[in-house]
């Protein structure tokens, strides 16, 4: 029998957070799986104040994580900067004391900022680094305007950055574009390359959970046609450009187009910008619903929009939102040269890719999707949007990289044994 492995899990985000209730935990329950029995995954997370766990909803998560082989790590959230590695030595200290004395094999790090904080703990332990969900933060973070190319954030993590993509044993990418942004950005060839797009359970977005009639009914939504978005504004987000594309959808359907966003935005903020744009906001229906909640509310729009800022580093992310709206069967609009998703929804037909923000591109995807809509029957194209996801979404794609991980790469004598 092989011997147990015990993996330290480290994110940079607050439990509650989609990113870690769609993209982290379907992925530690398929790495589970492939973990000789009796290996522990540990989850650490940084929990932002006004996400925190209560104490009774902390005591309720880790008793049902740890039925799932699973134990939850929370820690105190700081915006990354040199000053939060100085405040976070205690962290490091912590983190270096749980890998030896739980008995670590490896340390999983998603996403650049956590892995480099990985990379700290793999140089101090010597214990093997993977890093997941590899793509370029620090330049996203200048290119989108929130830090200063000369900034000292910027630097420290596009050095931390460079230094962790030579030191990790493995890096699982969202696109397979990243191996050659390294080797051009950071100088270095990746040996253990692997690809895993943002994978999405296609039972739980599934067209059963389309055009629910009762919050049709509640929502004012029955014979409208609904654009919907799931997620932020800002940051790697469009913002006020969103609502300068309903303006147009408003006046291209008239009377019958609605606005279903689906965010946690404070709301004066959207009217604000509905406002600028000349979009009424009788128009926008606005809710913030539990991850359990988000594919049938998510099923009320006939078609969907992914408004990534269309910046180079975006070429190598994978946006969650997009599988699950192809799940879903809904056609959709998104910016150009975000991951390999532009290109796959226009040269498969099932939405419109915007080349520039305005006015003449935002008429042409209303065309296009009112096309698409009208003949949607007729073509079968839900079903031809869902193969979509099967095809480039679909769970066994993580489930084979993460067995040819844990199961044989990492874990040889099981496969022997």
């Amino acid at each position: 029998m092989a011997k147990r492995k015990n993996i330290l899990v480290i994110t940079y985000w607050s439990y509650k957070e989609a990113l870690i209730q769609a993209y982290t935990l379907p992925y530690l329950r398929i790495i589970y799986n492939q973990l000789p029995s009796g290996s522990i995954i540990y989850l650490v997370t940084f929990e932002q104040e006004k996400q925190k766990l209560s104490a009774n909803e902390k005591a309720q998560v880790k008793a049902r994580l740890r039925l799932q082989g699973i134990k939850l790590i929370t820690l105190t959230y700081s915006k990354f900067s040199l000053l939060s590695f100085v405040k976070g030595s205690i962290y490091l200290l912590y983190l270096i004391s749980v890998i030896f004395i739980r008995r670590i094999n490896y340390i999983h790090a998603w996403c650049t900022p956590a892995g480099s904080i990985g990379y700290i703990l793999s140089k101090f332990t010597g214990k093997k680094l993977i890093i997941d969900s590899y793509e370029p933060h620090a330049d996203a973070m200048v290119e989108n305007n929130t830090w200063k190319r000369e900034s000292r954030q910027y630097n420290l993590l596009f050095n931390l950055e460079k230094r962790l993509t030579k030191h990790a044993n493995i890096i699982i990418s969202a696109t397979q574009l990243m191996y050659e942004y390294a080797k051009e950005r950071y100088g270095h060839a990746i040996e253990k390359f692997y690809v895993k797009p943002a994978c999405v359970d296609n039972s739980f977005f599934a067209p059963k959970k389309r055009k629910n009639e009762e919050l049709l009914r509640q929502l004012n939504l029955n014979d409208k046609v609904t654009c919907v978005y799931a997620g932020k504004f800002g940051g790697i987000y469009l913002s006020r450009e969103v609502f300068d594309f309903f303006k147009v959808a408003q006046e291209y359907w008239k009377g019958k187009f609605r606005a279903l966003v689906l965010t946690n935005h404070p709301k004066e903020q959207l009217y604000e910008w509905a406002a600028a744009a000349g979009f009424d906001h009788t128009n926008l229906v606005i809710r913030f619903v539990s991850h359990d909640e988000i594919p049938e509310f998510m099923g009320l729009g006939d078609f969907a929009i992914t408004p990534v800022k269309p910046i180079p580093s975006k070429r190598y992310c994978t946006p969650i939102k997009d599988g699950e709206y192809w799940a879903l069967g809904l056609p959709v609009v998104i910016t150009s040269d975000i991951s390999d998703d532009s290109d796959l929804i226009s040269e498969n037909k099932i939405g419109y890719v915007l080349q520039e923000l305005d006015t003449e591109n935002y008429l042409n995807a209303c065309k296009k999707i009112d096309q698409l809509l009208q003949t949607a029957e007729k073509e079968g194209l839900q079903d031809k949007i869902r193969s979509m996801a099967y095809k480039y979404r679909s769970y066994s794609i993580a489930e084979s990289v993460y067995r040819s991980i844990y199961a044989q790469e990492l874990n040889p004598e099981r496969e022997t044994s």
